[in-house]
């Protein structure tokens, strides 16, 4: 993958690895796991979304342990530092705001992909087939634009993170430094499930476009023939779209395959993001608590 903004880390000038002043180990973990994430984005596949939705599971244990520790809680605390605290958490709501436009996109293509082997199952024929299509199309192009406008709201979010910058070298810039981290490496995932479920056919389809187009092109590291056939999804979308665009709709069973391919890949992308959507929630929940005590 040629350098895109979701590998470019901020340039916070405090200790991101210092908490106390000899590295801890779950600092040494949190590491870790950032680094891991970083090396995952280099595909947009489900099965490597997948892997970094994993990923995102250990470094948020490994934050809650962080947040577990006094020193931590008593940086965090310190009211000088609220503002900052303030921006993280408000970082995390809209982070939970994006999920949800993923989980309502991946609900929305899954419905519809059931109704249309619903129909193939039923052989209602081209003409009851074609019009769910079409819905399905519908559908779509409003989830785009709904993934469109997120993707929007991370790169605000990207180009915020990329401006920090702190004065100051002690444990609570340390420990603020590594939430931020861990935040814009949250963004890279959520990037990648985002242009994921948009499929390639999204891609160049107009200026409306270029945002994912730009993410897109920024993450491969495969060719694009090989990429494509690895989204389950925009396989569908091609296919429904030549089907559409020839008039041909007498042997629609060969779409049969490609629809069940999508579904299961939706149902493990949602999974994962439903699993991690919680573990974001629960990690606010905490700061907020050590906010309140």
């Amino acid at each position: 993958m040629a350098t895109s903004p979701l590998n470019a880390q901020p340039s916070f000038h405090a200790r991101s690895n210092s908490l106390p002043s000899r590295q801890h180990p779950i600092t040494s973990q949190i590491d870790e796991n950032l680094n891991r994430l970083r090396a995952s984005q280099l595909a947009s596949t489900s099965s490597s979304i997948g892997h970094q939705f994993n990923c995102l599971q250990d470094l948020y244990d490994s934050v809650d342990m962080l947040l577990q520790l006094p020193l931590a809680q008593q940086a965090l605390a310190q009211e000088q530092q609220r503002k900052l605290i303030e921006q993280l958490l408000d970082g995390s709501l809209a982070l939970l705001d994006v999920c949800g436009t993923a989980k309502d996109a991946l609900l929305q293509t899954k419905e519809c992909t059931q109704e249309l082997q619903s129909i193939l199952r039923r052989r209602r024929g081209a003409e009851g087939f074609a019009n769910e299509v079409r819905k399905y199309i519908t559908s779509r192009k409003a989830a785009r634009k709904a993934i469109c406008k997120a993707l929007k709201n991370l790169k605000h979010m990207e180009n915020k993170l990329s401006s920090s910058s702190f004065m100051k070298d002690d444990e609570t810039i340390a420990v603020i430094s590594t939430l931020k981290q861990v935040e814009a490496v949250t963004i890279g995932v959520l990037e990648s499930l985002l242009c994921f479920i948009t499929g390639p056919e999204a891609e160049s389809k107009s200026s409306k476009w270029s945002l994912v187009s730009k993410f897109m092109h920024q993450k491969k590291v495969i060719c694009k023939e090989e990429e494509q056939r690895a989204n389950e999804i925009g396989n569908v979308d091609a296919t429904l779209c030549s089907l559409i665009k020839s008039g041909n709709m007498k042997h629609v069973e060969n779409v049969q395959n490609e629809l069940q391919n999508s579904e299961m890949c939706i149902q493990d992308l949602d999974e994962g993001l439903e699993s991690f959507f919680r573990r974001l929630i629960k990690t606010r929940v905490t700061i907020l608590n050590i906010l309140n005590c």
